[in-house]
């Protein structure tokens, strides 16, 4: 199962993705293809329910969610990428949650069956200065049966240094409940960004997930590195 690339598209409003993969461009930034999102969820640095400790009203007390940004199904947004990339200088701050708009869009539609879901998870430097990006985001999933943490797939993270107005974004494969039962029920989204500690809590805008994972040959729930956009 592959994901579809990001475009610079999502720099304006984030939209819908025709694949799903997402591709390194020129080294350090990854292009994505995308359309008119159906639904979309955002939060910032005022509403973001961030904290010195990375913990929330919201987002705290949960299994599966930390402050430093660790989780038990393989994602952790205090991992590296194994390269550096050129424009990537060790000077440069890293981008965090106090920088960075985080907003969240429901690009199922442009997934290859209807078994499979995306959800893009946009990261936006609000800030006034270069930030660099780099690996993958710790996500967790606050549903009706509890919190999940969503392991990484296998693409390779590129590091990138967005510029003030510039957008890293990652996808998050999931399986589509077609069972028609009610299933299980992801309400927000915590997302530690690479190598950061605090976290930023948006809502889910897609629907529910199967209660049972179904067969290995189904589509997992997976989350993508964080790439640059354009």
């Amino acid at each position: 199962m592959k994901h579809t690339h990001l475009t610079k598209s999502l720099l304006a409003g984030i939209t819908l993705v025709s694949a799903l993969a997402l591709t390194a461009c020129n080294g350090d930034d990854a292009a994505a293809g995308a359309s008119t999102p159906a639904a979309s969820t955002s939060a910032d640095q005022s509403d973001n329910r961030n904290s010195a400790t990375g913990s929330s009203s919201d987002s705290s007390g949960s299994g599966g969610s930390s402050g430093a940004g660790t989780s038990t199904g393989g994602s952790t947004g205090s991992n590296d990428s194994s390269g550096t990339g050129g424009s990537n200088s060790s000077k440069t701050p890293i981008c965090t949650t106090s920088t960075l708009r985080v907003t969240a869009v429901d690009n199922s539609a442009g997934a290859d069956n209807k078994d499979t879901g995306i959800v893009t998870v946009q990261l936006f430097n609000k800030g006034g200065q270069n930030c660099r990006v780099s690996g993958f985001p710790g996500v967790d999933l606050k549903t009706n049966a509890g919190s999940m943490s969503i392991p990484r797939n296998s693409e390779k993270p590129y590091p990138a240094t967005l510029k003030p107005g510039e957008s890293a974004a990652f996808n998050i494969q999931f399986p589509v409940n077609n069972s028609g039962g009610s299933g299980i029920r992801p309400t927000q989204i915590v997302v530690t960004p690479p190598n950061d500690t605090h976290q930023a809590t948006v809502q889910w805008p897609a629907g529910s997930l199967p209660a049972t994972d179904g067969s290995d040959n189904g589509p997992k729930l997976e989350v993508g590195p964080a790439n640059k956009v354009g």
